[in-house]
């Protein structure tokens, strides 16, 4: 395990990695995950094998410190994943990110371009203030101290046990606050930000999801879209094959 302090007062983002040849490929989680559950056994298939490989929990989750004090918004998990990067010695990665975690990705991409050369985003959030559907609008339903003081333990009864596996190892505040800040959303917006990089972006959609909207609009401006068959939000579980090809960069 290796960490980097990310707010100047001593606490830390954390993260593990697996030892190989660069570019290096920086998995990130969603909203209440874990960066090494939803994706070690993604980078440990055999056509990802030999890369560098660091699977990063952002702020308030999973083992990285969870500050009461923090802001938690995607410019801040932003700057925490540069924090980690930077102490990594990681330039140029391909980030590998899901939900909320593709939301971060597309901010660090803009605020700091020398550390992303490519970006594989699994259903991340574009949009700000998604519909009530979304899964961060039962976390921001509540007000900040109600959430924290009965509201968390409703949600984690409500979201399922696969989520709230790793959902109960984030902290409740820090997941109350990620969840505003997702669906407040970056300036400029996360869909912006992606319609103009210039690195090379892929954008899976899982096709019990629904169509992606805006489609027409990401592929006009170079992202290659693919619908998963058979996969929901979590791709990487419902159809890892397809998922290693995007990585991989085939198909």
């Amino acid at each position: 395990m290796k960490q980097a302090e990310f707010d100047g007062k001593g606490s830390c983002v954390r993260w593990t990695e697996s030892p190989g040849e660069g570019p290096a490929r920086v998995y990130v989680h969603g909203l209440g995950s874990v960066s090494a559950v939803y994706h070690s056994h993604i980078a440990a298939r055999p056509e990802l094998a030999g890369r560098r490989s660091l699977f990063v929990d952002l702020p308030g989750h999973g083992i990285s410190d969870r500050p009461d004090d923090f802001g938690y918004t995607l410019e801040d998990h932003a700057d925490a994943l540069a924090a980690a990067l930077d102490a990594a010695d990681v330039a140029g990665a391909e980030l590998v990110a899901h939900s909320m975690g593709g939301a971060v990705a597309l901010v660090l991409a803009r605020r700091r371009p020398d550390l992303v050369s490519r970006l594989v985003l699994t259903e991340a959030n574009l949009d700000a203030f998604p519909p009530p559907a979304a899964g961060s609008s039962g976390i921001a339903f509540y007000e900040e101290d109600a959430f924290v003081d009965g509201g968390y333990a409703r949600v984690l009864e409500k979201v399922g046990p696969l989520w709230a596996a790793t959902m109960r190892l984030t902290d409740p505040r820090a997941l109350h606050r990620s969840a505003v800040g997702l669906r407040r959303g970056s300036d400029p917006v996360m869909r912006t930000i992606l319609e103009g990089l210039a690195v090379d972006r892929v954008y899976l959609q899982g096709e019990l999801s629904g169509e992606l909207d805006g489609r027409r609009g990401l592929e006009a401006a170079g992202v290659r879209v693919v619908t998963v068959p058979g996969a929901g939000h979590n791709v990487m579980f419902d159809n890892p094959e397809v998922f290693v090809a995007a990585v991989a960069g085939q198909g």
